[in-house]
C-alpha cells in the first residue's frame, strides 16, 4: 500500500516538459529522444528480465522484424512507382498520338508524374531533345525502385528507333505490360494474406504457451531466464521463429 502511495505521489509531482519546450526556440520545441537511447533502454530491460539469452533472442526478433518491415515498405514503394510510371506513359502516348515530339511528350507527362517516375521521363526527354541515346540513358540511371520498368522502357525505345515501329505503339504495349504486372502483384498479395496470417499465428503460439504455463504454475519463464538450458532454448526458439517468419515472407511476397 505504501509503495502505491509513493508511486501516485511521484506521478503527481512529475515535472512537466511543456514549460521547457516553450522556452526553447520555436523550431526546436519538440524534445526528440535519440533512437540509440531507446535501443539501449530496451536492451538493458531485456537483459535484466531475461538474461543474456533473452537479450540475444530479442535482438534476433527485432532484426528480423525490421528487415521484414523494410522489405514490405520497399515492395509498396516499387508498386507505387510502377503505377506512377505507367500513368506517366499514358500521358506520353496521348501526346505522341496528338503529334508531339517525343521529348516534348515525355517532358509534358513528367510534369504530372510523381517521383521517381518523373526522373525517368525527364531523363528520356532530355536525351531525346539533345539527340542522344535514350536507351543508354535509361539503362545508366540505375533507379532502385524502377530498375525492371526502366529497362523495359529502354528496350521499347530501342525497338522503336531500330525497327521504325511507332513509338506510341511500343510504349502502349509497355504500359499494358506494367499494368498487368501490377495487377498480378496485387492479386498475389491479396491471396497470400491468409498464409502470412497463419505464419504469424504460429510464430506467436510459443509465447502463448509460456503464458499458459505461467498461469498453470509450471513456471516456464523461470526456466527460460534462470537456467543454462532455458537460455539456450530461448535463443533457439527465437531463431527458429524468426527463420520461419522470414521464409514465409520471402515465398509469399511478389514485386511488380
Amino acid at each position: 500500500m505504501l509503495s502505491l502511495l509513493l508511486l501516485a505521489t511521484a506521478l503527481l509531482v512529475w515535472p512537466q516538459l511543456k514549460p521547457i519546450r516553450r522556452l526553447r526556440p520555436r523550431n526546436k520545441r519538440e524534445i526528440v529522444v535519440p533512437q540509440y537511447v531507446w535501443l539501449a533502454a530496451a536492451a538493458t530491460c531485456t537483459y535484466l528480465v531475461a538474461g543474456v539469452g533473452g537479450l540475444i533472442a530479442g535482438a534476433v526478433l527485432t532484426a528480423t522484424g525490421r528487415r521484414i518491415l523494410k522489405r514490405h515498405r520497399r515492395s509498396k514503394a516499387i508498386s507505387q512507382a510502377t503505377e506512377a510510371l505507367s500513368s506517366g506513359l499514358g500521358g506520353v502516348i496521348d501526346e505522341l498520338r496528338a503529334g508531339a515530339h517525343p521529348a516534348q511528350a515525355a517532358e509534358g507527362a513528367a510534369e504530372d508524374t510523381p517521383a521517381p517516375a518523373k526522373e525517368v521521363l525527364r531523363a528520356a526527354a532530355a536525351a531525346s531533345r539533345l539527340g542522344g541515346d535514350v536507351e543508354r540513358t535509361l539503362r545508366e540511371m540505375k533507379q532502385p525502385l524502377l530498375g525492371k520498368a526502366t529497362d523495359q522502357l529502354a528496350r521499347a525505345w530501342h525497338v522503336s528507333a531500330k525497327h521504325g515501329v511507332a513509338l506510341a505503339d511500343v510504349l502502349d504495349a509497355t504500359k499494358r505490360d506494367l499494368d498487368q504486372r501490377a495487377a498480378f502483384a496485387r492479386q498475389v498479395h491479396a491471396r497470400m494474406a491468409g498464409p502470412r496470417a497463419s505464419a504469424m499465428v504460429l510464430a506467436v503460439l510459443p509465447v502463448l504457451g509460456v503464458l499458459l504455463g505461467e498461469f498453470s504454475g509450471a513456471r516456464p519463464f523461470h526456466v527460460l531466464t534462470s537456467t543454462g538450458a532455458g537460455q539456450f532454448l530461448l535463443v533457439l526458439g527465437a531463431v527458429l521463429a524468426a527463420a520461419g517468419v522470414w521464409w514465409t515472407q520471402r515465398i509469399t511476397e511478389v514485386e511488380p
